[in-house]
């Protein structure tokens, strides 16, 4: 009988709406937890015997409270056993552990604090061993190489349990789980990082419990309390948001920290999901494993992509398969944490069911929904690994995130629990604000109508849900909407500003007062990318084998695309970060144009913020944080220009398809971005310097606001990654395709010091520049380090990321060049200069030129 040995690795996949979160680490560590103080439950096998097991009725006693299900549980007095069946022994089973309450500052209750894969097995001596399952390799047992592989992966033993007595029909074992649960073992307890985030050290035996213990027909559900001593200043220190970086108050204060956690066993299923071949031209979160068979000549890393098991009902298989909607086996439903606030549930739900569209794409109606949590159902948990949950967390954190718990064997996603923070809601509001309140009354104040929100809540919503279906962001997706196109009325309330909700392009900022566009032409929406992706994961794809599917899928996508260009998928997530398209926040085909519109609504905006921004009583936080918000939004789009100066498309394509998959960004174009940002921002934009509104909030010694946007957009014009990649192109490209970095110093320094040959008086923001432009190529020809000094990307395909000197670049002879012909600009210009404060800037500049080309 063939075998196939598979033995993988668990992967959480974790998305966030606001930003990407941390989760626990893709790969357990897999090694032996720490078994101190579980009451001489060490690990046995390799010392002495244990006693051999009771009769049934002599441990299960009379006393036994008994519940049937994946593990029949026996509590007897203070104690928990397992009964295990034979038939569950070597079946893999995922162990979810979740935080139920916690003490303030440590997260919510509903996130992840670890995930694990795990076996039981019979060993010697009369126990039951409990495997950590972490090898990513297979082979077919048929083939020679099935015993390097096999002989190569074994999957730590990370407990021993004696067998207490063997079930009432010898078919399964008993053991004693109450020191193990009662415990602080690793793949059942909290993930090792996050204790060291915590400061928590050993846990208090004493005052560590199991509250209760629930068994299902596929999971038990194992609810304890745990307390471990901690220093007071512990805490996620660094650790990216969501993640609070305050210390715990319960460390400071008692050098404790008490824990509720359940920790859910779920049965993977017997016969895997069959994988649906990755391609990275469809945007899915994706898990591998590595494939070894006696006919290659090299491995074979085989990725799949993750996604929900869709399956029509029995006898409609035919039916579905010549394009008739049906339904599935099991639909996927999301409840709605009970915590919600109720004038929010339904916008959550009409979020999730929004993407029944998508669905029916694949094939399936029904396939989809959201539903209010049964509050009067006491047989469901909210922490049941059967039920995917919207879970509510009362905080500050302005963000929502979409993860999955999926089958590592198969990408088969079993089950997500969306997080979603209140003030999810001041993100949106700003956003929103700033980015349409020239167009929507309904956005010119500090609090939106319930309907307002409600609708901004359902976009979020279906965002986050996307993630747990299996979606990656596609941030190239709205370079796919012709710039114009934003503000043709018809044409974008009916297609949407983007073709893709997984896109970051929030609102159509794009859209003038005149335009007269509805919310319809404002929101994002779920897009033609969207439906195209969900038909690709979930549809139906030919293929007897990975490699007939595979072909099979390439033929679909590049028809697609050929269809339809808005189906393109484009990430900097994984890609290429030199891309343009494939930017976060922006919209159109054009950054320059879209950045001209969004800029003349920020001009109409800023001075309503007075007005729009008043309540009463208000200290002038809301008018300091609306301004903040609005030149955010401005340096957002100083950043979607620049990003095309020296920028390099990334097109994944397979060999069947024309044209090149690297190719660089139209040099007319890139030298009309540079003409963008001299116009926008170098060219003082006093429309910006609202002085009126700064001295109600900024005080005058604190950074200026705008010179600081000036500033960062300057250093990354002029980073040396940047310099060092336009000369890349020059050579692969040639001068007509390619702007190099000569052409983009002469255009930048003949604008910044235009004042030269102008004799205009250089104003303050001008001055900064200049002093800036000439301390950034000194740098350049003087760094302070040596060797290798920049990082620049190489052409993917097996050369990664190569460092290089800038020693062997021509960039510092490039900048020396331009230092030399700017000092004698400077030095012609000075003497004729008749404002004070720019003839004695000039001197001063021609003096740090001079130390910069001959520093001693």
């Amino acid at each position: 009988m063939k075998r196939i040995f598979v033995a993988t690795a668990l992967f959480a996949s974790v998305s966030a709406f606001a930003q990407q979160r941390d989760s626990v680490p893709t790969r357990p560590n897999g090694g032996i937890p720490n078994i101190a103080g579980l009451g001489g439950f060490g690990a046995r096998g390799g010392g002495a015997p244990t006693a051999a097991p009771k009769p049934f009725k002599e441990v299960i006693t009379e006393k036994a409270i008994s519940k049937k299900g994946l593990f029949t549980v026996h509590k007897v007095e203070d104690k928990y056993y397992f009964e295990i069946k034979d038939s569950l022994l070597g079946r893999e089973i995922l162990a979810v552990t979740r935080f139920v309450k916690v003490p303030s500052g440590a997260g919510y209750g509903g996130e992840i604090a670890n995930q694990q894969t795990l076996t039981f097995e019979k060993g010697p001596s009369n126990t039951i061993f409990l495997r950590v399952v972490t090898l990513v390799s297979t082979a077919d047992s048929t083939n020679d190489i099935y015993k390097a592989v096999t002989n190569s992966n074994i999957n730590s033993i990370a407990q021993s349990f004696p067998i207490a007595a063997f079930s009432k029909d010898s078919t399964g074992s008993v053991i004693d789980v109450t020191d193990f649960f009662k415990g602080d073992n690793l793949p059942v307890s909290i993930n090792a990082n996050v204790k060291r985030r915590y400061s928590l050290s050993a846990l208090a035996s004493d005052r560590s419990f199991i509250q209760k213990i629930s068994t299902y027909p596929i999971n038990t559900e194992i609810k304890t309390v745990k307390t471990f001593s901690a220093q007071a200043g512990g805490g996620f220190g660094a650790a990216p948001s969501p993640f609070p970086s305050a210390s715990l108050p319960a460390a400071s204060q008692s050098g404790a920290v008490t824990i509720e956690l359940n920790t859910s066993l779920l049965l993977l299923p017997k016969s895997p999901m069959a994988h649906r071949v990755a391609d990275k031209r469809v945007g899915y979160f994706t898990d591998d494993f590595v494939k070894y068979s006696d006919e290659q000549q090299q491995v074979e890393n085989k990725e799949f992509a993750i996604r929900w098991r869709l399956e029509p009902k029995e006898g409609d298989y035919d039916k579905w398969l010549k394009g008739e909607l049906v339904e599935p086996k099991k639909p996927i439903i999301y409840y709605i944490d009970p915590a919600t606030p109720k004038q929010w549930r339904k916008y959550l739900i009409l979020g999730i069911n929004d993407w029944q569209k998508a669905f029916e794409k694949a094939g399936f109606k029904n396939a989809i929904m959201g539903k209010e949590w049964p509050e009067n159902d006491t047989t469901m948990s909210l922490e049941d690994a059967r039920y995917s949950v919207v879970r509510y967390f009362a905080s500050d954190i302005e963000n929502a995130y979409g993860p999955n718990v999926h089958d590592p064997r198969s990408g088969e996603i079993l089950e997500s629990h969306i997080g979603w923070y209140h003030n999810v809601m001041k993100l949106v509001h700003d956003w929103y604000m700033i980015q349409t309140a020239a167009v929507d009354p309904r956005a010119r104040s500090m609090k939106f109508s319930d309907e307002l929100m409600g609708d901004l809540i359902r976009f979020v919503s279906s965002h986050e849900v996307g993630h747990t279906l299996g979606l990656r962001h596609n941030m190239g997706s709205s370079s796919k909407t012709p710039v114009e196109k934003l503000r043709d009325k018809a044409w974008v309330e009916a297609n949407g500003h983007t073709a893709s909700i997984m896109d970051y392009a929030r609102f159509n900022y794009v859209a003038q007062p005149e335009d007269n566009i509805s919310k319809e032409g404002l929101y994002p929406r779920i897009g033609d990318y969207d439906l195209w992706a969900i038909k690709w994961g979930y549809g139906f794809i030919p293929g007897a084998t990975d490699e007939d599917q595979k072909k099979a899928s390439s033929k679909m996508i590049i028809d697609a695309y050929k269809a339809n260009p808005r189906t393109w998928f484009g990430t900097y997530e994984s890609g290429n970060p030199a891309d343009p398209r494939a930017q976060s926040e922006d919209l159109s085909d054009n950054a320059v144009k879209a950045s001209e519109y969004g800029i003349k609504n920020l001009q109409r905006i800023l001075p309503k913020l007075p007005e729009w921004t008043y309540e009463e009583a208000d200290l002038q936080e809301n008018i300091a944080e609306i301004y903040t918000q609005l030149l955010g939004q401005f340096r957002r789009y100083m950043g979607h220009v620049t990003k095309n100066i020296g920028g390099i498309t990334e097109t994944f394509k397979s060999v069947d398809e024309k044209g090149d998959v690297y190719e660089v960004v139209p040099k007319a174009y890139q030298k009309e971005a540079v003409s963008f940002l001299n116009k926008q921002l170098f060219q003082t934009p006093k429309w910006l310097i609202a002085k009126d509104i700064w001295n109600k909030f900024n005080n005058p010694i604190t950074l200026d606001p705008l010179a600081n946007a000036q500033e960062s957009t300057l250093a990354s014009l002029l980073s040396t990654d940047r310099l060092n990649r336009m000369q890349i192109c020059l050579e692969r490209y040639g001068a007509d395709k390619a702007y190099n970095a000569m052409e983009l110093l002469n255009d930048v320094q003949s604008d910044l010091f235009s004042e030269l040959t102008s004799k205009k008086p250089i104003d303050e923001y001008r001055r900064l520049l200049q002093k800036s432009y000439v301390e950034k190529l000194a740098s350049i020809i003087n760094p302070k380090t040596e060797g290798p000094s920049i990082i620049i990307a190489a052409a993917r395909g097996g050369f990664g990321i190569a460092p290089v000197d800038l020693k062997r670049s021509d960039v510092p002879a490039i900048v020396r060049a331009q230092l030399v012909s700017l000092r004698s600009k400077v030095v012609a210009a000075a003497p004729t200069t008749t404002d004070t404060m720019s003839k004695i800037h000039l001197l001063d500049l021609e003096q740090a030129i001079k130390n910069a080309l001959d520093p001693k």
